[in-house]
């Protein structure tokens, strides 16, 4: 691709990667992109789990760089970036589900590549490449040759190398790749590795769009119906039977093949024990699972594509209403008009895709509710000689005690730690005041859990006795600072 001027232009208005490198928000974006879509490897994920796990990802940056560093709600934030004008998650909503779902585009696996790319490396090996080239270069040519005699020639020379290499071998002349070299064909195999999952987002949004532009065909077609279904029956298949699916289809059946994946696994196993590459990379080891569940996805995406328009070649040819086709293809062929015109709003909101019926027989009957009968007669007196020690041992923890503990700890400081106001302000009951710490309602400041990390709080218990509890780290943050404060020495009287 020529990269003049003009096309440059055009490139920046219309790549999403190249927007997505050029946002506001790039480095939040990227660094959650990378950790759930790239490290972790998701190829699908529910929108309340990506909310909540953006939610911790946004606390935990405000709480370090400051609460109005990222001051909108993580749907807020998945809104925008999903939206269609920027393009760099993909939501969509699958089959049988009323849930949206969220997969990263293709320009998100570009931005974050070319990102990867700008890291400087201690290590750069060139001789692999090179080799890569002519092993490819050798497969063209060899692959391209129709002539037999130039075919059993180059297969002869095969057959000579190979010959020459057993008789060294025989004679204990064993060529061994020295440490560079092991190196270098490592780093050539994790950065393919990456390099082909990140293409199968690629493989699949072109799929959408070889789908939807036989759609278009479909709805601006004005012609008889004959030749609608020699048009549609004739690109039915296009899908599978483009270069790209022919490409992908091969490298499927290739990865399903039982004996390939025992034998890329014993491949990887052998490699990570070799001192030379030093430390592995971790995700290789689970990069062939990773391979079959992209492949399988984008696989699954093309049947899904292939069914939903033979459904809708279907719904065009057996309809019997021609006012309501006329309609509805006016209507088709003016949103393709409208599609790309910039400013045009084509979203429209529904309440339900289907309306909710209840038949009137699936209502229960109403059911009297039954008063149970109350005997006052035959009441006795009761005997007053019992144990009545276990109505005075109940204990009492008063919230106002300690949410004064935790504003005087507080004093002029943003946040304190519970650890930090039990050491000005020891626990006195024990086990059920340090519960009771954990939900103290007040509105001047707010408590912070964090699971990640514990630490143990001791207290002197009954008879003398040192008693030890594990919790979570919790934190009380101030949420309106002087207010509180006032108010906690107002009421102390003070």
């Amino acid at each position: 691709m020529e990269l003049d001027y003009d096309r440059l232009v055009a490139l920046r208005k219309q790549s999403s990667a190249w927007r997505l490198l050029t946002a506001g928000n790039t480095a939040l974006m990227l660094s959650f992109f990378n950790k759930v879509f790239v490290e972790q490897g998701a190829r699908s994920i529910a929108g309340a789990e990506l909310v909540e796990r953006l939610d911790d990802e946004l606390f935990a940056l405000n709480e370090r760089l400051g609460r109005t560093t990222f001051p909108q709600s993580a749907k807020a934030y998945l809104d925008v970036w999903s939206a269609p004008e920027n393009g760099w998650l993909r939501k969509y909503y699958p089959p049988d589900s009323d849930e949206p779902h969220f997969d990263a585009t293709a320009a998100v696996e570009k931005a974050i590549s070319w990102i990867r790319s700008l890291e400087e490396r201690s290590f750069v090996g060139t001789e692999s490449r090179l080799n890569t080239i002519f092993d490819l270069l050798r497969q063209m040519t060899f692959g391209a040759e129709t002539d037999p005699d130039a075919r059993l020639a180059e297969l002869t020379r095969r057959r000579h190398e190979i010959d020459q290499e057993i008789e060294r071998v025989e004679a204990g002349e064993v060529d061994v790749l020295d440490s560079a070299g092991l190196r270098d064909r490592y780093q050539q195999v994790t950065t393919t590795a990456y390099g082909l999952l990140a293409d199968f987002r690629e493989v699949e949004a072109n799929f959408r769009d070889l789908d939807r532009d036989l759609r278009s065909k479909i709805a601006a077609w004005d012609g008889a119906k004959a030749g609608l279904l020699d048009e549609v029956l004739g690109s039915r298949e296009s899908i599978a039977e483009s270069d790209q699916g022919r490409t992908f289809q091969a490298f499927y059946d290739f990865l399903l093949a039982p004996s390939r994946q025992d034998e890329l696994k014993t491949l990887l196993a052998e490699v990570e024990t070799m001192e030379a590459i030093g430390e592995p990379d971790p995700r290789m080891r689970r990069m062939p699972r990773d391979w079959l569940e992209a492949a399988e996805r984008t696989q699954g995406t093309v049947r899904q594509l292939s069914d939903q328009l033979r459904r809708f070649l279907d719904d065009q040819v057996r309809s019997e209403d021609r006012r309501v086709l006329q309609l509805v293809r006016g209507i088709e062929s003016r949103a393709l008009s409208l599609r790309d015109v910039p400013g045009v709003d084509l979203i429209a909101e529904l309440d339900a895709t289907a309306p909710a019926i209840v038949l009137p027989m699936e209502r229960p009957l109403y059911t009297p509710v039954v008063k149970a009968p109350i005997d006052s007669t035959g009441i006795q007196a009761g005997d007053e000689e019992f144990a009545a020690d276990v109505l005075f041992e109940a204990v009492y923890v008063d919230p106002a005690r300690l949410t004064a503990a935790v504003h005087r700890a507080l004093g002029t400081r943003t946040q304190v730690s519970l650890a930090e106001t039990l050491r000005e302000h020891p626990l006195e009951q024990g086990l059920a005041e340090l519960v009771a710490y954990f939900a103290l309602p007040d509105d001047g400041f707010t408590t912070v859990f964090d699971d990640q990390r514990q630490e143990e709080i001791t207290w002197i218990g009954e008879d003398d006795v040192q008693q030890v509890a594990t919790v979570p780290v919790v934190t009380f943050a101030r949420t309106s600072p002087g207010v509180a404060w006032a108010a906690s020495q107002k009421k102390e009287g003070r």
